[in-house]
């Protein structure tokens, strides 16, 4: 966490703030619904979405935030928390960051309704204070995100995913919500249509390279909060898997499809798995795939006078491949 207090320093005044607004812009007259957001603002993560949307708006309007920046921040926050919780529900989840999630504590029907009140909250507080670019911005990300689950549900039954599939896949579900931040902030202090696009391409190399990160790890030892093979259990594709599939023979291939199929809760299987993706160099090609995101986003950020934003972006972008979890 020592790299995440370092990202936070120069916006640590904003995070604060943002903290106070984010609790009064959840608020309900119904007891139950203040009693099940307080449980989850409780249990929040690293709060990475909002840090993207402060350093953005400050690298790119010479350090200042406006009212704007900390609504834009509130309505990602909110939205993203809402899709959080209709996720648990999907995926018959108890947990969430190693708490329970609000369907484990208030079944699925309650999960929902939170779910939906907080996806409100946040296209309210944009049209209240006709932050309607705003509100197109994470309109579109939410979109996209479901149109990236279904597609990738889609083709989970037929196992045929492409590597051009899977990028779209993961820039749907995953790169445009970290997308979204980084142009809401640039949007939020007025930045130019072409600045604002820049930092969407930003966002969308990052949270590229986040989920490339994330499948990695699958293959890893470490316990993560998320066990190895889950993905080969749930019969996602990942980049991993997709290489080693393209670049192995046709006996390989037959036993890998019959694996995901077939034996994908048999842990033996799942392990011999794991192994052949290592021996046949998936995890090597999936680690310079996320380099090269990375790499493409500090381009990005080369363009910029050095300040203590861009030093925290930079070290955000090293942060997202080089986590632990």
């Amino acid at each position: 966490m020592k790299i995440v207090s370092q990202i936070k320093t120069p916006i640590e005044y904003e995070m604060e703030l943002f903290e106070k607004k984010f609790l009064l812009s959840m608020s309900s007259k119904v007891s139950l619904f203040n009693r099940i957001t307080h449980y989850v603002v409780n249990r929040k993560g690293k709060q990475m979405r909002p840090m993207f949307v402060f350093l953005i708006a400050k690298l790119t309007n010479n350090g200042e935030v406006n009212d704007r920046t900390y609504r834009g921040a509130s309505v990602i926050e909110l939205i993203h928390t809402a899709t959080l919780v209709h996720d648990d529900v999907v995926d018959e989840s108890n947990y969430r960051r190693g708490f329970f999630s609000v369907n484990a504590l208030w079944k699925n029907k309650i999960a929902v309704l939170v779910g939906d009140y907080l996806l409100s909250k946040g296209l309210l507080l944009s049209i209240d204070n006709d932050d309607f670019d705003l509100l197109k911005i994470i309109s579109i990300a939410v979109r996209e995100m479901s149109e990236g689950e279904l597609l990738q549900i889609e083709k989970a039954r037929k196992l045929d995913i492409t590597e051009e599939v899977y990028y779209n896949i993961i820039r749907q579900k995953t790169a445009t919500l970290i997308a979204a931040c980084c142009a809401m902030g640039a949007q939020s202090v007025h930045a130019t249509k072409e600045e604002v696009e820049t930092m969407r391409n930003f966002g969308e190399l990052i949270g590229m390279a986040f989920q490339i990160k994330d499948d990695l790890f699958d293959y890893g030892e470490r316990k993560i909060g998320k066990p190895t093979g889950i993905d080969i259990k749930e019969q996602k594709m990942t980049l991993p898997l997709i290489y080693t599939l393209n670049n192995c023979s046709k006996k390989e291939k037959r036993w890998i499809i019959n694996s995901i199929k077939n034996h994908n809760k048999d842990k033996v299987r799942v392990r011999e798995l794991i192994a052949l993706v290592k021996s046949k160099g998936g995890l090597d090609y999936s680690i310079s795939k996320m380099k090269e995101y990375q790499q493409k986003a500090l381009t990005i950020l080369n363009n910029y006078p050095d300040s203590p934003y861009k030093r925290s972006l930079e070290l955000m972008v090293n942060y997202v491949i080089d986590r632990k979890k």
